[in-house]
């Protein structure tokens, strides 16, 4: 049981550190479109956008999936990858189907995978959310009347004070 809690975090953490690093390259790519946009609000722009930022965090989602898959693979739970590709996702979306079912042993794996994926789905919801409130505000701003732009620009720098 202990060898089977230390491999799950151990997977679980190599996870992470997969989707920090597509949330970071995200980001780093965000701060560059952001710093090179100019004009006005450009839909195809901004679809584009969010579509890349959604099959990044999608990427991060389903290579996590095949890392689990494989981790099932190694310690010979499952005979083909299919069947483990499937467990694995079922496991990780937290979907629980028990149709397929891993043995006594190896059991406590689909729970830290479960556990894993709903904090791996989070963030990736979190990062889409953050990257859909931000076009809405660099929209917004846009949009403004120029007045409106002049006030706002003076709030903004009585605050940096």
């Amino acid at each position: 049981m202990l060898l089977n809690i230390l491999t799950g975090i151990a997977v679980t953490l190599l996870c992470l550190f997969l989707q920090a690093s597509v949330v970071a390259i995200g980001l780093r790519r965000y701060v560059r479109f952001k710093v090179g946009r100019t004009g006005g609000p450009s839909r195809r722009v901004d679809f584009l956008f969010l579509s890349t930022v959604m099959v990044m965090m999608m990427g991060g989602l389903l290579a996590q999936i095949v890392i689990w898959a494989v981790l099932f693979m190694l310690i010979g739970e499952f005979d083909d990858f299919k069947t483990a590709l499937y467990h694995s996702g079922v496991n990780f979306a937290g979907l629980g189907y028990g149709d397929i079912v891993m043995s006594e042993d190896r059991r406590l794996l689909g729970p830290i995978e479960a556990a894993n994926g709903i904090l791996m789905f989070g963030l990736a919801a979190a990062m889409m959310t953050a990257a859909v409130m931000d076009i809405i505000k660099h929209n917004s701003r846009r949009l403004q009347p120029p007045a409106a732009k002049e006030d706002e620009e003076a709030q903004r720098s009585g605050e940096g004070r």
